[in-house]
């Protein structure tokens, strides 16, 4: 199969670039992978967009944020971490400049805390009509399942990381939370099942993203993640997934021109 057979809006990379400031995480700090890089790494794809999401690394530093959208263009948005004390008028800056929801980073931290969850998810929704998106481990759901079901717009992270706790994250995606159907290598059960499972209960939550560059993942996005929607799900099923519930979602602004 090519992979330009089907047009793409990747919903989950990462841009790591070392001019703007990164913060250790229990240690860690990623290798450099800029604009470029990644468009190098995706010149075999139909690349109609995608989201360039905040990892913990780089806590609630917008510099390079901003940067990458100005040089990604108009067809690509932001996901980014902020403080709870985000001012109305930050929110609409980063709006104009391509932002279009906000991380909860459970699962490593870098984020707002999650008791700041629910009013930050109606405030900006309500404010700019963000999202949030949320990294956490599908064990930790029940207990957010409520706050989660309530919010007007919510995405998940990584198919949820883990089987145990996996029956909530249907249920959330039968009431209409969006999924990230990314890091197949940091899952710990079959992707094509779970892809499936989560396909019936709601053929609009699935989203597909490459992780890319997949920091400290066991294993990192090859482009047999890829064609496995396509043998799970088919054509019809791999066109939604790869490019028309995110191009719902995230809906990309047009007006902005690249760097």
């Amino acid at each position: 199969m090519s992979l330009k057979e089907f047009k793409l809006f990747d919903t989950h990379l990462h841009i790591i670039d070392s001019r703007f400031p990164l913060v250790p995480n229990d240690g860690y700090l990623p290798a450099e992978f800029a604009c470029v890089d990644y468009l190098e790494r995706m010149k075999s794809y139909d690349l109609a967009g995608g989201a360039i999401v905040s990892g913990s690394f780089q806590a609630f530093d917008q510099t390079y944020l901003v940067d990458a959208l100005k040089r990604l263009g108009p067809t690509f948005v932001g996901v980014t971490q902020l403080p709870a004390t985000v001012s109305d008028w930050e929110l609409v800056e980063l709006d104009e400049a391509g932002v279009r929801a906000v991380r909860f980073n459970l699962k490593r931290g870098g984020s707002a805390d999650v008791r700041y969850l629910d009013s930050m998810a109606r405030r900006v929704h309500e404010l700019v009509g963000w999202h949030v998106e949320l990294y956490v481990d599908s064990r930790e759901l029940a207990g957010l399942y409520d706050t989660l079901a309530a919010l007007p717009a919510v995405s998940i992270d990584h198919l949820g990381l883990a089987r145990e706790g996996f029956g909530t994250l249907l249920k959330l995606a039968g009431h209409g939370v969006r999924v990230k159907a990314t890091g197949f290598g940091r899952v710990d059960f079959d992707v094509r099942t779970a892809l499936q499972e989560l396909y019936a209960a709601n053929p609009e939550a699935l989203m597909f993203g490459t992780d890319l560059p997949s920091t400290r993942a066991p294993r990192p996005y090859e482009d047999k993640d890829f064609d496995l929607v396509v043998e799970a799900l088919g054509d019809e099923g791999a066109r939604k997934v790869f490019h028309d519930n995110a191009a719902v979602f995230f809906a990309p602004p047009s007006p902005r021109e690249p760097a």
